[in-house]
C-alpha cells in the first residue's frame, strides 16, 4: 500500500490547531476556567443556561430523531425512497428539493433544463406535494423541508395538501428551513431583496404561530455557512445573529416573544474536530438562552432553549477512497450526539460522486443506529461536561461569538452588514486560511494528502433516470391544462394585493396553492411587488 503516514508520524508535529485554526493546548487545567462561573455558565442539564443540554434526561428520555435528507427525480420516486427509509427505522423525513424548486423556477422554465429532479425532488404544484407524502401519516411523522427563497410557497403547498388529505394542520409536526439570511451570507439561493425576503420569513412565523402551533417555523442555519468555509465560531456567531434578527423583526410585527420563540429551531454543521464541535453546540445553547432571557426578556423557559438539528459535514467528504467517508461521518455524528442534538442527518459515503444509492443511504442510517444502540454515549447526559478542555473551548467560543455580534452592530445591523459584504469577506478569508493550511501540509486528509491508495476500486453509483425530467414536464403540462385559468389568475392577484399592502401573504398563498398555481407563477406575482435580487448586487 502506498502511503505517506509513516513519514508524517515520524516528523516533528506543528503546533496543533482545531479545524478552524484555533491553537490547542497540550493539557488544560482549572487555570483555563478562570473566567468561567461553574454554576452560572455551565449549570446542570435541563436548566438555564442549558450549556449541558435542554433536557434533564436527554437521550435517556428520548433518542434524537434520525432524519436522513433525501430527494431526487419526481415526487413519486422520492416518496418511494422515503418509505424505504421509514421501513429501515428512520424516525423523521427530510426533503431535498431540486435546484429549480430551490430557485423558485417551474420545471418548464427554460432555465430549469437539465436540472429537473437531479439534485433533489421537483415540485411545481400542490399536486406534487400530494404525491410526495402519499401514504405517510403526517400527524405521526415529523417532516423537514430544506427550502428558503420559496419557503412560504412550499409551506402553503404542504398545508393545503395535508388539509386535502384530511389531516388537522394543528397536529402537524416538522420544520421548514425558511432561513433566507444565510443565503445572502453563503449559499446564494435568494430571489427577492433582503428586506422583503425577511418579511416572508416573518409571515410564515406569524401564520404558523396562530394556525400550525406544533410546527418549527424556521430552522436558523449555520450548516451552509460552514460549508462555504467559515470557522466554527463564525458559523455559531452568524447563525445566532440571524436568529436575533428574525426575533427583532417578528417582535416588530407585534407578536409576543413567548408566543413564537419556542418554535424557532437551529441547524448546525457537524465537522471533523470533535472537541471543537461539541464546544460549539454547548456555546450555542448558552448564548441563545442568555440572549432570549436577558435581551428579549422572554419568560417561558421554552423560549430560552436552543433546539438544533445537525448534519455531518458534506464539505469534509472526498471522492478519494470514498468508503473512508463512512468513518468521518461516524465521528462527526458522535460529536453531534455528545453535543446534545435533537435530530441528526448522517451523510452518505458516495455523496461527493452522485446522489446516494439505497445501499449508501442505509449505511448512513445504520451509523446513527449503532451510535444510539451500541456505543453507550446515550447513557450519560453531557458526558464531556466538566472537562477542562471542553469548558475552556466552550467559553472561548462564547466570547468570540459575542465579539462578532458587536462587529455586526457596529456595521449597522444585519441588513447593512449584508450589503457591505461583511459576512462574505469573513467566510472567504476563513476558507482561504484553511485551504492554505492543507496546501502547506499543516492539515492532513486521509486518502487525499496522506495514506493515498494508487489503485482504488470505483463505487457503484446511483444513476438519475434520464426520463424523470420529461415525466415531470408532462405532469406539469397536464396540471396546467386541467386547472381553471380564471381561478389561478384571481389567486395570483390576491397574492400581489397582499404583498403590495404589506399584509401577511400566507392566506393568499394557500388559496393560490389550491388553484394549482405553480411555484414559478406565485414567485413572479410577488416579484412584481418585491423586485428581484441579482447575484451581482451582492
Amino acid at each position: 500500500m502506498a502511503t505517506t503516514l509513516h513519514s508524517q508520524t515520524s516528523a516533528p508535529r506543528q503546533q496543533p490547531t482545531t479545524v478552524s485554526g484555533v491553537a490547542v493546548k497540550q493539557v488544560y487545567s482549572d487555570a483555563d476556567l478562570s473566567q468561567v462561573d461553574v454554576h452560572q455558565d455551565i449549570g446542570n442539564p435541563g436548566r438555564y443556561p442549558y450549556t449541558r443540554g435542554i433536557h434533564e434526561t436527554m437521550y435517556r428520555g428520548r433518542l434524537w430523531t434520525m432524519r436522513q435528507f433525501a430527494g431526487f427525480g419526481t415526487a413519486s420516486e422520492t416518496n418511494e425512497r422515503f418509505r424505504v427509509l421509514l421501513r429501515k427505522g428512520q424516525t423523521g423525513l427530510s426533503t431535498a428539493f431540486d435546484l429549480p424548486t430551490l430557485m423558485a423556477l417551474d420545471s418548464d422554465d427554460p432555465k430549469s433544463g437539465g436540472e429537473v429532479g437531479r439534485l433533489g425532488v421537483a415540485i411545481d404544484t400542490m399536486d406534487d406535494m400530494l404525491v410526495l407524502y402519499d401514504g405517510i401519516d403526517l400527524e405521526k411523522i415529523s417532516v423537514s423541508m430544506t427550502i428558503n427563497a420559496p419557503a412560504a410557497i412550499l409551506m402553503a403547498f404542504y398545508l393545503a395538501a395535508a388539509q386535502e388529505r384530511g389531516f388537522d394542520v394543528r397536529e402537524l409536526r416538522g420544520t421548514i428551513q425558511n432561513d433566507i439570511l444565510k443565503e445572502f451570507h453563503a449559499q446564494n439561493e435568494f430571489v427577492f431583496p433582503p428586506e422583503p425576503s425577511v418579511g416572508l420569513v416573518v409571515d410564515l412565523i406569524e401564520y404558523c404561530t396562530d394556525c400550525v402551533p406544533r410546527w418549527n417555523t424556521v430552522s436558523i442555519s449555520g450548516y451552509h455557512i460552514r460549508e462555504a468555509g467559515s470557522t466554527a465560531s463564525q458559523e455559531l456567531a452568524f447563525t445566532l445573529a440571524d436568529g436575533r434578527h428574525y426575533v427583532e423583526q417578528t417582535l416588530r410585527r407585534g407578536l409576543a416573544i413567548d408566543r413564537f420563540a419556542p418554535r424557532l429551531s437551529f441547524f448546525f454543521n457537524a465537522h471533523n474536530d470533535l472537541l471543537e464541535e461539541v464546544s460549539k453546540y454547548r456555546a450555542a445553547r448558552r448564548l441563545w438562552a442568555t440572549l432570549m432571557r436577558e435581551s428579549f426578556h422572554a419568560q417561558d423557559p421554552a423560549s430560552w432553549k436552543l433546539r438544533f438539528h445537525a448534519q455531518t459535514a458534506g464539505c469534509s467528504l472526498y471522492d478519494k477512497q470514498p468508503q473512508v467517508n463512512l468513518i468521518r461521518v461516524a465521528y462527526q455524528a458522535m460529536a453531534a450526539v455528545l453535543g446534545g442534538c435533537q435530530s441528526l442527518h448522517t451523510n452518505c459515503m458516495d455523496e461527493t460522486l452522485a446522489l446516494p444509492t439505497e445501499h449508501a443511504a442505509t449505511l448512513a442510517l445504520r451509523t446513527q443506529q449503532v451510535l444510539a444502540l451500541e456505543t453507550g454515549v446515550t447513557n450519560t447526559v453531557d458526558p464531556l461536561g466538566g472537562s477542562y478542555a471542553i469548558e475552556s473551548m466552550t467559553d472561548a467560543m462564547v466570547r468570540e461569538a459575542r465579539s462578532y455580534f458587536e462587529k455586526i452592530d457596529q456595521a449597522g445591523g444585519m441588513l447593512a452588514a449584508i450589503q457591505t459584504g461583511f459576512f462574505r469577506r469573513e467566510i472567504a478569508d476563513a476558507a482561504y486560511q484553511y485551504q492554505t493550511a492543507i496546501d502547506r501540509g499543516e492539515k492532513k486528509i486521509v486518502g487525499v494528502t496522506d495514506c493515498v491508495e494508487p489503485d482504488e476500486q470505483p463505487l457503484e453509483l446511483h444513476e438519475v433516470d434520464p426520463m424523470a425530467e420529461s415525466r415531470q414536464l408532462e405532469r406539469l403540462r397536464r396540471v396546467k391544462q386541467q386547472r381553471s385559468r380564471d381561478e389561478v389568475q384571481r389567486s395570483l392577484q390576491a397574492v400581489r394585493d397582499a404583498a403590495r399592502c404589506g399584509e401577511n401573504v400566507f392566506p393568499a398563498l394557500i388559496q393560490a396553492a389550491r388553484t394549482r398555481a405553480t411555484v414559478g407563477e406565485i414567485t413572479a406575482a410577488m416579484a412584481e411587488i418585491f423586485g428581484r435580487q441579482g447575484a451581482r448586487q451582492m
